[in-house]
């Protein structure tokens, strides 16, 4: 699938406008979203998906997710 065919299948606009992010199922889950917690595109997620909760940043999101930011180590204490 091209870059352009995936924006225009799998995205929308941010709501400001600032930039691309995923659609959403009718129900408000992901696109990419199967049964309970299963994502059909685990090995390419997106920045979007990989941060979550913790890089959600948008005023209320508590009201839409019940996800809880998990502590993460800085990169220097992870035995990297």
């Amino acid at each position: 699938m091209t870059s352009e065919a995936f924006i225009e299948t799998y995205m929308d606009f941010h709501p400001n406008r600032s930039g691309l992010v995923l659609k959403n199922k009718e129900n408000g889950e992901c696109i990419f979203l199967e049964g309970v917690n299963h994502c059909r595109v685990q090995h390419a997620k997106p920045y979007q998906c990989k941060g979550f909760p913790n890089s959600w940043n948008f005023s209320g999101w508590q009201k839409v997710c019940e996800a809880i930011p998990v502590p993460v180590k800085p990169e220097h204490e992870k035995g990297i």
